[in-house]
């Protein structure tokens, strides 16, 4: 389930989420080139998508992730589900503390393959209600 630790100072007026795993949809920036069914057709890689940098917006909370070179997971949200798409480099955060949001900016530095997606539940995440794989 990856790695959330959460700092609340209720003195200071609020909390802080950290993060190893970015998890979104679709609408917060998740990339329309990472395509399930595709994907076990011909294997995606990282280097589709050499140089190329994503954003995600107005995820829920102020959060932290970690600094490169350490990676983050990248998840696909779809309707609830997980999908364990592989590994990300964190490039920019912005933290909009009106709408107690965070959004960045970040690049793909690996992607897992369709029998790896498979495994990261055993070895990352063993919530079965979560897992987008097992239907």
């Amino acid at each position: 389930m990856g790695f959330c630790l959460v700092i609340n100072n209720n003195l200071m007026g609020g909390f802080i989420k950290i993060n190893d795993t970015l998890q979104i949809t679709a609408e917060q920036g998740f990339p329309s080139e990472l395509n399930y069914e595709k994907h076990l057709e011909k294997n995606i890689k990282a280097e589709d998508f050499s140089g190329r940098v994503f954003e995600f917006k107005d995820k829920e909370d102020i959060r932290l992730y970690h600094r490169p070179p350490v990676r983050n997971f990248l998840v696909q949200n779809i309707d609830g589900k997980w999908l364990y798409w592989g590994l990300i480099h964190m490039l920019e955060i912005f933290h909009d503390h009106q709408k107690n949001t965070t959004s960045g900016k970040y690049k793909i530095i690996y992607i897992n393959t369709p029998e790896e997606m498979k495994k990261a539940y055993e070895l990352i995440d063993r919530r079965e209600d979560f897992n987008y794989l097992k239907k």
